[in-house]
């Protein structure tokens, strides 16, 4: 079992580029299983946690309604925003500048094998973490994320997750607003959840700007600990690298 987490910060980059390279990390680490498992091998499985940001998105998972998608292509365009069905479950979100996205892309045999858990200390992660600036973040029955004022009128979503897993890998992750246009998400219905608001941590505690290096820290601290692993820093990956 290897508790060894790679960890890349990829910065600013387009979607469909970080979407592939999961695809490629994902897709090694399934091939490698697979040759372990025909040549009796006993290779270590890798791991990998990405964080990004995207520019302006909206991604409609495999189960998704394209109807919670509110705008036309040509409305998208004057909005500096694009459009991708993607191979995650949930149903439709945003992501762009001022949120925290987090790609594990894990082999889970190395942890423990249960989606419902691995999905669990993902929110987990995001709970403590919103729990350092005094925000009360909780799940909603039925409801995958981290959600504020739960069960109440005032619900609303500050971190959305949506996974794929084959052969106990996953891929995709979480979205947490920290200091995100919340105007997007007035273009779909997100995760096809109607009558429920969202919310950015900047908004919450009345700022203007939350500082995402700290927030960064205090999630993979979070991640390594839930986890039980071991997280070592890699350089930015280059677009080269991504291509």
């Amino acid at each position: 079992m290897n508790k060894k987490i790679w960890f890349r910060d990829l910065g600013l980059r387009d979607y469909k580029e970080v979407w592939e390279y999961q695809e490629q990390l994902f897709q090694e680490t399934v091939d490698l299983k697979i040759r372990n498992r025909r040549e009796e091998l006993t290779l270590e499985m890798p791991n990998h946690l990405l964080f990004v940001e995207h520019p302006h998105v909206y991604t409609l998972g495999k189960s998704g309604d394209i109807e919670n998608l509110l705008i036309n292509e040509k409305q998208l365009a004057a909005k500096n925003a694009v459009y991708y069905k993607v191979n995650r479950g949930g149903d439709i979100t945003y992501h762009g500048p001022g949120q925290i996205v987090g790609y594990p892309i894990l082999d889970l045999e190395n942890f423990f094998t249960d989606i419902h858990k691995y999905l669990r200390f993902l929110e987990e992660m995001v709970i403590l973490t919103l729990a350092d600036y005094g925000i009360t973040g909780t799940r909603s029955d039925g409801e995958t994320g981290v959600w504020l004022d739960a069960g109440t009128p005032f619900a609303r979503k500050i971190c959305a997750m949506g996974v794929r897993a084959s052969r106990w890998v996953t891929m995709h992750g979480f979205a947490l607003n920290v200091n995100a246009n919340l105007g997007y998400f007035d273009n779909i219905i997100p995760c096809g959840i109607r009558g429920k608001a969202v919310a950015s941590l900047n908004a919450e505690l009345g700022v203007d700007k939350v500082d995402e290096a700290e927030v960064k820290a205090k999630l993979l601290k979070y991640f390594a600990q839930l986890f039980e692993a071991e997280i070592v820093v890699e350089n930015p990956v280059t677009e080269k690298q991504l291509l």
